[in-house]
């Protein structure tokens, strides 16, 4: 099985459920895919998984029924699923380790394969913190790239509603079809019509706070780099950037006042090594001086090696070496006396027990 092809009606149908599935993030779905070839015999393999892993309670995928209804739904209102092994899902997201195994588009998918640029900031910013946003997404589109950002009020509606004639990607928290903040239910409007909406969420969902992180992650994702525009000291920005240079990807920020807490957290990034820049030529600067191929060389998603040999006591000393806050995966395997293959493959049985997160980047953590 090749790495990018489309998916049949049915093989999409179990993608989607066995991403849905409890227990089961990007970096489990991904090692599933590898041992077992195809989302259906993943889920096919579950019990047997779940049995082995010592959990009570079988692990219980949605009903395909649910699942066709969120398909047509999602359909219906226009939007569509793309699975991370297809040739419509963003190349520079598919690079990511591991990508959101599927996303939701609404609009014109095709932008995501243009130049972009993340832009994003302060809720209540000021209102020259609204014009430069607004100022840098102009220009910024004019030199051909798209802007990317997360429909939140302030900075990110200024760069989205200054680059809609050139091209703008809004990346929610929620699903496709709820629009938030409800302040921007016109701005939405507009760029489901001309720009492209994007989502890891369930058709109808309502975005909680513990889902914008993953939001942010795939705003940076997406871009070649990413700028910052006003940002308080503890803000989701800093989020962001800090994915950001974790991704690879550049980031700049743009300089303020050390008397105006919002930008306290801009002038902090500059001091930890992100780009200063002043306006739009800055930035076109930075981003034609990097040698910036596109995509990282992966692997084939459905292509793995044979499932290494677990000791008896293994999944012991593994959730033993297991802390409360992620750790890298090569040190808890040493911690467990395992090679990294025996860990990564334990760690996939403890998330289905529900006793173990794995998080992007090669970390886990205790589950509570």
């Amino acid at each position: 099985m090749t790495l990018t092809r489309p998916l049949s009606d049915a093989e999409r149908i179990d993608w989607v459920r066995l991403a849905r599935t409890p227990n089961i993030g990007p970096v489990t779905f991904f090692q599933l895919l590898r041992k077992f070839k195809s989302a259906g015999a993943a889920l096919e393999g579950l019990p047997e998984l779940t049995r082995k892993s010592g959990r009570g309670r079988e692990l219980v995928p949605p009903a395909i029924a649910d699942m066709e209804r969120e398909l047509d739904l999602t359909r219906k209102y226009g939007a569509q699923v793309i699975a991370s092994c297809e040739p419509a899902y963003p190349a520079l997201l598919k690079a990511l380790d591991p990508p959101p195994p599927i996303l939701t588009a609404l609009g014109k998918i095709d932008l995501a394969t243009k130049p972009t640029v993340a832009i994003v900031g302060a809720r209540n910013a000021s209102a020259a913190g609204r014009k430069l946003a607004r100022d840098i997404a102009s220009e910024l589109g004019r030199a051909g790239f798209v802007t990317v950002s997360g429909l939140a009020l302030g900075i990110d509606g200024e760069a989205h509603a200054a680059s809609l004639a050139t091209g703008t990607i809004a990346v929610l928290g929620g699903a496709v079809d709820h629009v938030y903040p409800p302040q921007h239910d016109r701005l939405y409007a507009e760029i489901a019509a001309k720009g492209l909406i994007l989502s890891e969420s369930p058709f109808g969902y309502r975005a909680k706070a513990q889902d914008f992180p993953r939001r942010n992650r795939i705003i940076t994702g997406l871009s070649r780099g990413v700028v910052v525009v006003e940002a308080a000291e503890r803000s989701g920005s800093l989020i962001s950037a800090r994915m950001a240079g974790e991704q690879g990807r550049d980031v700049m920020a743009v300089p303020g006042s050390p008397l105006d807490p919002r930008s306290a957290g801009t002038n902090h990034l500059i001091r930890q090594g992100a780009t200063l820049v002043r306006h739009a030529d800055d930035i076109l600067e930075i981003l034609e001086s990097l040698s910036f191929s596109g995509v990282a060389a992966t692997g084939d998603l459905f292509e793995g090696s044979p499932d290494p040999e677990l000791p008896a006591d293994l999944l012991a000393r593994i959730q033993q070496a297991l802390s409360p806050h992620p750790m890298p995966l090569d040190e808890i395997a040493r911690a467990a006396g395992a090679t990294p293959a025996q860990c990564a493959a334990a760690l996939m049985e403890l998330e289905l027990a529900g006793d173990a997160i794995t998080l992007p980047g090669g970390l886990a953590s205790r589950a509570f």
